[in-house]
């Protein structure tokens, strides 16, 4: 089976579920982002390890993957907060 695009959405969704578990802790938020692009880096190295069907071959194309899902899970965060926003 081909994986290739759903692994790189779970990174997305597995760092937004972290990120928000981590809002509840006394961590400054303005380390979210940061924690959530080495989060998904991580998560983007050992992706690759375990799937044969993940879209990078090397370290430095799964870290890279990882780290812009991983944004990616910021990004969407923001969306939501700004659509919720009053005009």
């Amino acid at each position: 089976m081909d994986f290739g695009f759903t692994s790189v959405a779970a990174i997305t969704v597995i760092c937004y579920l972290v990120m928000e578990i981590l809002k509840t802790t006394p961590i400054n938020r303005k380390w979210l982002p940061i924690i959530s692009g080495v989060l998904g880096g991580g998560i983007g190295v050992l992706a690759m390890m375990i799937m044969p069907s993940y879209p990078a071959s090397d370290y430095l194309n799964a870290i890279a993957i990882g780290i812009v899902s991983g944004l990616a899970a910021t990004g969407i965060n923001q969306v939501a907060k700004q659509l919720k926003t009053p005009r």
